[in-house]
C-alpha cells in the first residue's frame, strides 16, 4: 500500500535526576557530598533513506519516545545519556509541526537530518550545591523533561518530471518507453494507483520522472484518484501535460487541458504556476484534432509535441527539450520555519480549597513538583521548600482563604501545620 501522509507523537527522553551521595573512605573523615549528575535524555532525530518509498511504517505505530537519561550515582558520577531514537524516512518527506501547520523540515537530500524533539537534560547531583556555609547540601535537582510535539509527515516524490493528465491518455506509456519503469499499462481508467518514477538517461545524465495517477474534474475536491496525489507535483521542475489529441474516447482535448489546469489552480497556485510542455499523445489513432489543438495551445503560449507514445513517434524531440528546459528551471524549495518542540515543564498553575474537614489542599503540577524536591529530613531543603511555597503564590492564597496558625495543610500527598 502507498501511504504518503501520517501523523505521528515525538517524544525526546527525561533528563536522568542528580544524586544525592556523600564520599565513604576509610582515613577520610569528610569526605564531602560527591552526587553524581543525571544523563541527558535521547532525542528523536528523522533521518533520510533511500530504501523507502512511502510512509506506510508509520501506519500503525503512532508514538516514538527517545531513552530516558540515567540517574546521576556516587563518586560524582554522571548517569548515562539516553541513546538517541531514529526514525527513518522516505527522500523528499516534509515534516510539518500539526500545532502551527507549518514546515518544520525538508527531507530533500540523502544527508537530510532533523531533530524533531530533544531529549531532557540532566539533574544536577548534591556535589554541585557545596559552598563554604552549606559544605553538606542533602538535596539534588531532577532532570528535565524532553521535548514533545505531534508532527505531520508529508510525502512529496522528488522528481525532475511529471506526467499530468486524465487517466488513459498515455502517460503510463510514455514512462514505460523513456525510462527503465515497468508501470501497469492497459486500456481502461485508473490503471496507475500509485506515482510510478523512472530513471531516464540523457546526454550521461539521469532525469527522473513521475507518473502521476490521473486527474479528473473534481479532484482538488476528492474526487478520482489523483487529488491524492496532486502533492507529489509540487517537487516537479517541469510539467509534460499528456492528452490524448485523438479524441478516440469522445472527449475534446482542448476541455481536457482546461480542466486540468483548473483542478490545479484550484489546488494550489504553486501547481497551476509551473511550466508546462504538452505532450498531444495518440497521433498514431487519430490527427484530425491535432492541428486545431496546436493552434489553440500555441495562442495561450504552450510548446506542443505530436507524438505516439505507443509507437515511440516524436518523443525523441520532445525528451530532448524537456531536457533542455530543465536546465533553465531552478528545484522547488519550501519556505522551513524553526519552531521548538514544546516542553512540558512544571506550570506555575495550582488549586486551593478547603475540604469538608477543614484542611486546606494544594493541588496541581506545582505541588507535585514542590513536594517531590523537598528532602523534608534536611534543614536547608526545608527552606527551600518554604521559600517555594511563598515565591509561587501558595501563602498568598491559603491566606486569602482564611488559613491561621495550627490549620492543617495538605500539598499533595504531605500533610502539615501551618504557622506564620
Amino acid at each position: 500500500m502507498f501511504v504518503d501522509i501520517a501523523e505521528i507523537l515525538v517524544k525526546g527522553g527525561h533528563g536522568g535526576n542528580g544524586a544525592v551521595a556523600f564520599h565513604r573512605e576509610k582515613y577520610v573523615a569528610a569526605g564531602g557530598p560527591d552526587g553524581g549528575d543525571g544523563g541527558k535524555g535521547g532525542s528523536v532525530l528523522l533521518k533520510v533513506d533511500t530504501n523507502l518509498a512511502t510512509l506506510m511504517d508509520f501506519r500503525y505505530k503512532k508514538k516514538y519516545v527517545a531513552q530516558n537519561g540515567q540517574d546521576g550515582t556516587g563518586l560524582k558520577m554522571r548517569g548515562k545519556s539516553g541513546d538517541d531514537l531514529v526514525i527513518l524516512v522516505p527522500l523528499g518527506t516534509l515534516v510539518k509541526d500539526k500545532k502551527t501547520g507549518k514546515i518544520i523540515a525538508d527531507m530533500n537530500t540523502e544527508s537530510s537530518e532533523f531533530v524533531a524533539a530533544r531529549g531532557g537534560n540532566g539533574g544536577w547531583g548534591n556535589a554541585h550545591f557545596a559552598t563554604a556555609t552549606r559544605q553538606t547540601p542533602n538535596f539534588a535537582k531532577s532532570g528535565k523533561n524532553g521535548q514533545e510535539r505531534e508532527i505531520i509527515l508529508e510525502l512529496k516524490l522528488i522528481a525532475d518530471i511529471g506526467l499530468l493528465g486524465f487517466p488513459n491518455v498515455g502517460k503510463s506509456t510514455l514512462l514505460s518507453v523513456v525510462s527503465d519503469a515497468k508501470p501497469k499499462i492497459a486500456n481502461y481508467h485508473f490503471t496507475t494507483l500509485i506515482p510510478n518514477l523512472g530513471v531516464i538517461k540523457m546526454f550521461e545524465n539521469n532525469i527522473i520522472m513521475a507518473d502521476i495517477p490521473g486527474i479528473i474534474e473534481g479532484a482538488n475536491e476528492g474526487v478520482g484518484l489523483g487529488h491524492e496525489f496532486l502533492r507529489h507535483i509540487e517537487r516537479t521542475k517541469l510539467l509534460i501535460h499528456v492528452v490524448d489529441v485523438s479524441g478516440c474516447e469522445g472527449r475534446n482535448p482542448i476541455n481536457d487541458f482546461e480542466l486540468i489546469n483548473s483542478e490545479l489552480e484550484k489546488y494550489s497556485n504553486v501547481l497551476s504556476k509551473k511550466e508546462q510542455i504538452i505532450a498531444a499523445n495518440k497521433i498514431d489513432v487519430s490527427s484530425e484534432n491535432l492541428d486545431e489543438f496546436t493552434k489553440a495551445m500555441e495562442a495561450k503560449g504552450y510548446k506542443v509535441f505530436p507524438i505516439s507514445a505507443a509507437t515511440n513517434q516524436g518523443v525523441k524531440e520532445l525528451m530532448e527539450y524537456a531536457y533542455q528546459k530543465l536546465s533553465t528551471i531552478e528545484a522547488p524549495k519550501f519556505e522551513v520555519e524553526e519552531i521548538e518542540a514544546d516542553v512540558f515543564e512544571i506550570s506555575d498553575n495550582f488549586e486551593a480549597f478547603v475540604d469538608d474537614e477543614g484542611v486546606f489542599n494544594v493541588q496541581g503540577d506545582l505541588a507535585e513538583y514542590i513536594v517531590n524536591s523537598t528532602n523534608f529530613d534536611d534543614n536547608e531543603s526545608m527552606n527551600y521548600f518554604q521559600r517555594m511555597l511563598r515565591k509561587k503564590g501558595i501563602i498568598d492564597e491559603l491566606e486569602s482563604l482564611g488559613i491561621k496558625d495550627g490549620d492543617i495543610v495538605r500539598l499533595d500527598e504531605v500533610e502539615f501545620e501551618y504557622y506564620k
